[in-house]
């Protein structure tokens, strides 16, 4: 592909060590890791806003992130860009032998499972001591993103409840701790842990229930700043800011401004 080849070429060049830009070739694996997650979450922003020429542009800037990975490893002397496009070549073909070999699933759930197999075997190929259930699983994930993947593992091997009752309990029993440690003037890391508990119940609620926590929570994020946009927005037509009007006119406008949103898009 000609646009591939000028991208490995322009990456080549910025990296010069003669003629190259100084911000490129001072940087490391470490110091573009930030930029990496930046673009990864501005991929899923233009997703979330269904803004799809945004995503087309997004889209180049994560692959350049990957570029630019492969060039300080070309460097040197690990791998090269080539050898990335082709372990991932390799590897997916290996993982989808119901499409590339003869294989067979019932449904995507079977299919999944033998994913997770496959996936596993590879792990445990991969190390000489024998691997915790929970190993494979990257520090830097977002916490909610983690803590499900974290449960996912465990589920495996039988830690899990069957129903999502228990799953409530859960989340209850660790609202009514946080209850007991305010009552109790409880010092702030003992509330942090006691909240930590209460966000990964949560996280396994939404677990069973099959959403992705991190999704959800963006969306509410959304909702919420459309909402009080709008209390702006209509404070603002009176001549008065936030600073000036009280709680209770602003929980009033928070339920007229849900009302409309409901009533525009029949969602609460």
């Amino acid at each position: 592909m000609i646009e591939l080849d000028q991208l490995l070429t322009l990456m080549t060049r910025l990296r010069d060590p003669l003629n190259g830009c100084p911000w490129d070739r001072e940087q490391t694996y470490a110091t573009i890791v930030p930029h990496t997650i930046e673009e990864a979450y501005e991929v899923a922003d233009a997703i979330a806003r269904e803004d799809w020429a945004e995503l087309r542009a997004e889209l180049g800037d994560l692959l350049f992130q990957v570029v630019f990975y492969a060039e300080i490893a070309r460097e040197e002397g690990r791998f090269d860009f080539a050898d990335v496009a082709g372990g991932i070549v390799e590897k997916m073909t290996r993982r989808h032998p119901h499409v590339f070999g003869d294989e067979r699933y019932a449904d995507a759930a079977e299919q999944t499972a033998a994913w997770e197999r496959i996936k596993s075997a590879e792990k445990a190929g991969e190390l000489e001591s024998a691997a915790s259930a929970l190993d494979g699983i990257p520090l830097a994930l977002p916490a909610l993103s983690r803590a499900v993947k974290l449960q996912k593992k465990a589920a495996r091997v039988g830690f899990d409840w069957s129903t999502v009752e228990p799953v409530l309990a859960k989340i209850e029993e660790e609202i009514a701790e946080i209850r007991h440690e305010l009552v109790g003037d409880a010092p702030p890391e003992r509330l942090a842990d006691e909240l930590g508990d209460v966000l990964f119940a949560v996280a396994n609620l939404a677990r069973h229930l099959k959403l992705d926590p991190e999704a959800a929570l963006r969306g509410t994020n959304a909702k919420f700043e459309r909402r009080f946009r709008q209390i702006e927005a209509w404070l603002t037509e009176d001549g008065r800011t936030p600073e000036e009007a009280t709680l209770v006119e602003m929980d009033t406008l928070w339920e007229q401004a849900k009302r409309e949103e409901v009533y525009a898009t029949g969602k609460a």
